[in-house]
C-alpha cells in the first residue's frame, strides 16, 4: 500500500506526486524545511520546484517514489491524501484525504529530512536542537 499524494499551487500548473510520505505530517514538514531553507516557492518560479522535487528526492533516495508533470496530466483523484494546495511553503487547501495523520514528531522528521540531503547543504543537528530561530535569521 502506498502513501500517495499530488502537491500542486493555486495556478495548477505543475504537481508533485508523492507515492511514499504523503501524509500532512510529512508534507508540511517538507515544506518547513524548504521554507527553513530559504528556498523560493513554487508559487512563485520553476526554482521552487525544482529545490522541492530536490529534497523528496534525496529523502527517498533511488529512483522511484516522486514525479512531477503537468497538473492537467496528474490523478487528481489520488486515493490516499489527495492533493495539498500549496503558496508559499504553507497548505493553503486540501482536497480528497482519506488517512489520518502520520504520527511523526516534527523535530525528528525535519532532523531526517536534513540528514538525508548533501552533506554541504545540511543544517545540522545543532540547528533543529537550538532555539526556535526565525526564518528571516537565516542565512542561505
Amino acid at each position: 500500500m502506498a502513501n500517495r499524494a499530488i502537491i500542486t499551487t493555486p495556478k495548477k500548473e505543475l504537481s508533485v506526486y508523492l507515492h511514499w510520505n504523503g501524509g500532512l505530517d510529512s508534507v508540511s514538514a517538507f515544506l518547513e524545511y524548504c521554507k527553513i531553507k530559504q528556498f523560493r516557492c513554487p508559487s512563485e518560479d520553476s526554482y521552487g520546484w525544482a529545490r522541492l522535487c530536490q529534497v523528496v528526492g534525496n529523502f527517498f533516495g533511488g529512483s522511484l517514489s516522486v514525479g512531477i508533470d503537468r497538473y492537467r496530466n496528474s490523478d487528481t483523484k489520488v486515493g490516499d491524501n489527495g492533493l495539498y494546495v500549496i503558496q508559499n511553503w504553507e497548505i493553503i487547501e486540501r482536497v480528497g484525504s482519506h488517512c489520518p495523520r502520520e504520527g511523526y514528531e516534527r523535530a525528528k522528521l525535519l532532523l531526517d529530512i536534513d540528514k538525508s540531503q548533501p552533506e554541504s547543504e545540511q543544517l545540522g543537528e545543532d540547528f533543529f536542537k537550538s532555539q526556535e530561530i526565525e526564518v528571516s535569521e537565516l542565512k542561505s
